[in-house]
């Protein structure tokens, strides 16, 4: 698989998380793994590991998103862009094998396909005023 495509199954689990507890993502996140055709071991393994490093960190990605959103209520923003922020921020923060550069666009790429068209600009526009160090 494609990193890109590998983001998006990780987007498609963290999303997950809006509607599961905790203790259910594990279960959640076997079952996305297995729905995915030809889904090699060394795939499977970097989706499971980087859902998990993600889940482990939405207080720190949340707390990052409410000072980056301007007065935005995490719970005003719609479920896939939050998402779609929670794994860029990771990407940004936390992931150095993935330029600064690249986690946005790749949100970006994502919210064309899973959010409306304003989406965009906004994500855009918070992963902007991540600071990277």
């Amino acid at each position: 698989m494609t990193r890109r495509a590998l983001r998006e199954q990780i987007f498609k689990i963290i999303f997950r998380a809006e509607f599961n507890s905790p203790g259910e993502m594990t279960e959640q996140i076997g079952f996305s793994v297995g729905d995915i055709e030809k889904l090699s071991e060394e795939d499977e393994a970097y989706i499971v590991d980087k859902s998990d490093k993600i889940l482990a960190k939405l207080d720190v990605l949340d707390e990052e998103i409410a000072k980056i959103s301007d007065g935005w209520n995490i719970g005003r923003i719609g479920k896939a862009e939050l998402a779609i922020l929670r794994v860029a921020i990771f990407e940004m923060l936390y992931d150095d094998d993935v330029p600064y550069k690249v986690a946005i666009n790749e949100a970006v790429e994502l919210a064309k396909i899973y959010c409306n068209e304003d989406a965009r600009s906004f994500i855009n526009g918070l992963l902007a005023k991540v600071t990277v160090e």
